[in-house]
């Protein structure tokens, strides 16, 4: 019994089910309280529904408005004093290794349960199961795992579930999600991509661009991406059990389309973070032979590094150690300058909110005359591709 339970499977057969239980425990994050509860962006067959909403009882012991409610708080305040786990704020290490904690502390407030957990089950198993027999499930599944697998088999398949998403969710992503790996859009946090596939963790590896389209129910943007949750979606959906409610927006360009109107800013604005990595991906090529020849003329490598990182960032995010630098290499180089310029004022279009339509749009338009009257030949062909926005 300490070995064998009633299944008495193999080593590699308990690998394999411990696998699969983790993998729906995963599901049930991702697709669940993620992308369904949290942002609302895809619908589930009720029957799908509530067995998630089961599973999360049964394996994790989480309480579905508590984890929609702590999600929503995280993208309202990210990377401020009020974000639950932002590195940023509290450090990689303490996210990293302890992010459960800081979980449970965020559930503790009535505040945030009250203003971010709205529109979350609230029927009666919710109300007299769920709620508040949350930590009696994962005890009936530990229970049940030692009677199928043996008590030492049992218990190990128990705690590989019981710290899976507490380390890899709470911990990893939260933590190592906002602070290493790439960024395809330069939006308002610091939010990465960890890897280009999505399989390890349900595609929530894909960090950068769900802070980027948050409301998306999809997470991979580019061609070289894969999420492992899209994919679970896609096969509930052709059975009819879920309904994508929203997807990444694409960007629509008109090659006949040249003048600058309402409908060219609504698309740059609802576009915004891709702009601004397309400007980037535009000067690159230009700012690095600037930066070069200031090297050739002296130019310490080290500032030179840090110039290329902060170049396509908004200016209030550059720290204090290299703005010195930067202002150096913007008053040495008139074309590293124009750049540097051109983009803070592009970005500063859609920060604008008391302004009127016409009044952006006027905006919108001074800038690509501008910019196509600049002697910066990057910056004349991106201009011309956004007047081409639709």
């Amino acid at each position: 019994m300490l070995f064998n339970g009633l299944l008495d499977l193999p080593w590699w057969g308990v690998v394999l089910v411990t696998l699969v239980l983790v993998q729906i425990t995963i599901a049930g994050v991702t697709l669940y309280l993620h992308r369904g509860q949290a942002h609302s962006a895809v619908d589930f067959h009720p029957v799908v529904s509530h067995f998630f909403r089961f599973w999360m009882w049964a394996t994790t012991g989480m309480i579905t408005k508590e984890w929609a409610a702590i999600h929503r708080k995280h993208h309202a305040k990210c990377e401020t004093a009020e974000d639950p786990h932002s590195p940023q704020i509290l450090g990689i290490n303490k996210v990293l290794w302890t992010g459960v904690a800081l979980y449970v502390k965020e559930s503790h407030k009535p505040e945030t349960m009250e203003r971010y957990g709205h529109g979350t089950p609230d029927d009666w198993m919710e109300r007299n199961v769920y709620t508040p027999m949350n930590k009696y499930g994962i005890l009936v599944t530990l229970a049940l795992q030692m009677t199928l697998f043996g008590v030492i088999p049992g218990f190990l398949v128990w705690g590989i579930q019981m710290l899976w998403i507490p380390f890899w969710a709470a911990g990893v992503i939260n933590g190592i999600g906002h602070y290493w790996g790439y960024r395809n859009f330069e939006c308002d946090d610091e939010a990465r991509n960890i890897t280009r596939f999505g399989l390890w963790i349900g595609g929530e590896e894909l960090h950068n661009n769900h802070h980027a389209y948050p409301t998306s129910a999809k997470f991979s943007m580019r061609w070289h991406e894969f999420d492992l949750g899209w994919g679970y979606l896609q096969v509930l959906s052709a059975l009819g059990l879920a309904k994508v409610r929203r997807a990444p927006p694409k960007v629509k360009l008109d090659p006949t389309k040249f003048e600058i109107d309402a409908a060219t800013l609504q698309a740059v604005i609802q576009h915004r973070y891709d702009v601004l990595s397309r400007y980037a991906k535009h000067m690159k090529r230009s700012s690095s032979d600037e930066l070069a020849k200031l090297r050739a003329k002296g130019m310490d490598s080290s500032a030179a590094r840090a110039v290329r990182h902060w170049m396509h960032r908004d200016a209030d995010e550059v720290p204090a150690q290299y703005r010195a630098a930067l202002d150096h290499a913007l008053e040495s180089s008139p074309t590293l300058k124009t750049s540097w310029t051109m983009r803070q004022e592009l970005a500063k279009i859609w920060a604008r909110s008391t302004l009127t339509t016409e009044q952006l749009t006027a905006q919108l338009k001074d800038w690509c005359e501008r910019a196509e009257r600049s002697d910066v030949e990057p910056l004349v062909a991106f201009s011309r591709r956004l007047r081409s926005y639709a």
